[in-house]
């Protein structure tokens, strides 16, 4: 199937093989990201297409040759979108056409997609926004002194809108668990001074693997981590696990199933395939030659362990494949499994608020202990390891406890590094934190 592609206001066609069957729109889905809206058209089988733009009033106009549609318009969740409303009918007898009522100008992208695995035949339509509203970019911290920047974490819930990645028990879908654990990881690590974690994916959209990588490299982050909670063939497959990625091939039959599960996501999610990812072509090479693979399997390491306080684990060693979304050549990456949601057991921890605590406490734990032995140079706490301690203000609602878990350090320690006897703090007091 061929599709072209082209700027607001023009034709697009779509061409279906010769000898196409009618095909009826069984569903239509729409999901909002930062930056555009998407509109998803579920087919029972191949169609031409073609759309036109109108202005005075703004309209998005989609004609799908010999084809109705078997679904309802009413119930689509238009707020925050510029689509005012969506309309159908039928033209030259048998084909259909839908109207989008717009509240402004969009630049528009349509593209076909050809089934993949349980998803049929689909058309995308993303509505751009004229003016970009763009996802906000985060506040880096700007220091007064040079060398005391923040460690920018790069938080990336897997799957997302289009792509529902696995399913389990009751409906439990994994790109609504990762997303939660990855606002839990992003919320325990803002409280820790030095650290500023960045969530790739905010909502319920898709963004592709490619440009997850490339938020990653544009943040100039200093650790990606890509969080998910997938499936196997067999429902009693268990178990947290840590991945980075492999210059020679899986480390085992799972490893090797789970890559090939998360690369297909594109497919799924709703990306137009075209030539191959340029930066892909010597990654590989980039990545031996700079050891951030070295530093994926140090600081992973580090994450299992602490995972491994909380959580059965899969396997006891840093597992690796060819996962695409952790192919950048300067960043290092890790893919986080936190449990398999096909095994009832785990859907039902993995669902529940306090088992994604514990497992966004453990993740932010096996980071923090890894920057603290290794902080890199320009950074708070390369400043702070330079000086021999780390001071933190007392603030509302501080706790020592809290504050020795915020700083992967003792209780015992904080009191004996402060000269306190009791387990009494106040607000504005100043304490040093000893090394970890």
């Amino acid at each position: 199937m061929l599709t072209f592609m082209c700027a607001a206001g023009l034709s697009v066609f779509g061409l279906a093989a010769p000898g196409v069957q009618a095909a009826d729109v069984k569903a239509v889905r729409l999901w909002r990201a930062p930056d555009h809206t998407r509109v998803v058209l579920d087919l029972s089988d191949a169609a031409e297409f073609s759309s036109l733009s109108l202005a005075n009033p703004d309209r998005f106009v989609v004609d799908l040759i010999d084809s109705r549609i078997d679904a309802s318009l009413r119930d689509l969740p238009l707020e925050g979108t510029p689509i005012k409303q969506v309309r159908s009918g039928i033209r030259k007898g048998s084909d259909l056409r839908l109207v989008f009522d717009l509240d402004s100008a969009v630049r528009t992208s349509l593209f076909s997609l050809t089934p993949s695995e349980s998803i049929g035949h689909r058309i995308v339509i993303d509505l751009f926004d004229e003016v970009t509203v763009a996802e906000p970019s985060p506040v880096l911290s700007v220091e007064s002194l040079e060398g005391r920047r923040d460690i920018v974490i790069a938080i990336d819930p897997g799957h997302g809108g289009e792509d529902p990645g696995a399913s389990g028990p009751g409906g439990l879908r994994e790109k609504t668990v990762v997303l939660q654990i990855a606002r839990r990881l992003e919320s325990q690590l803002a409280k820790v001074p030095g650290f500023q974690p960045v969530l790739v994916r905010t909502g319920d959209y898709y963004v592709s693997l490619k440009n997850r990588r490339d938020k990653a490299r544009a943040l100039e982050a200093d650790l990606f981590v890509s969080i998910h909670a997938d499936a196997f063939k067999e429902k009693s497959a268990h178990g947290a696990s840590v991945y980075i990625l492999s210059k020679r091939g899986a480390t085992s039959t799972t490893a090797q199933y789970l890559a090939d599960t998360e690369n297909a996501a594109d497919l799924v999610g709703g990306v137009e395939l075209g030539g191959m990812d340029p930066m892909l072509a010597g990654v590989l090479t980039d990545l031996s030659m700079s050891g951030t693979l070295d530093t994926s399997l140090s600081l992973g390491t580090l994450v299992l362990e602490q995972i491994g306080g909380v959580a059965r684990l899969h396997k006891k060693r840093v597992e690796q494949a060819g996962f695409a979304v952790l192919k950048s050549p300067d960043v290092p990456s890790l893919l986080i499994e936190t449990g398999f949601i096909s095994n009832p057991g785990e859907a039902e921890r993995l669902a529940t608020p306090a088992y994604q605590d514990k497992m966004a406490r453990a993740i932010r734990r096996g980071i923090q202990s890894w920057f603290a032995r290794q902080p890199p140079p320009g950074t708070l706490l390369a400043w702070q390891r330079e000086q021999g301690g780390r001071e933190v203000t007392i603030a509302s609602g501080d706790t020592l406890s809290e504050i020795a878990d915020r700083f992967g350090v003792s209780v015992a320690s904080i009191k004996s590094n402060n000269g306190l006897t009791r387990d009494v703090i106040y607000i504005g007091q100043t304490l040093v934190i000893p090394e970890g």
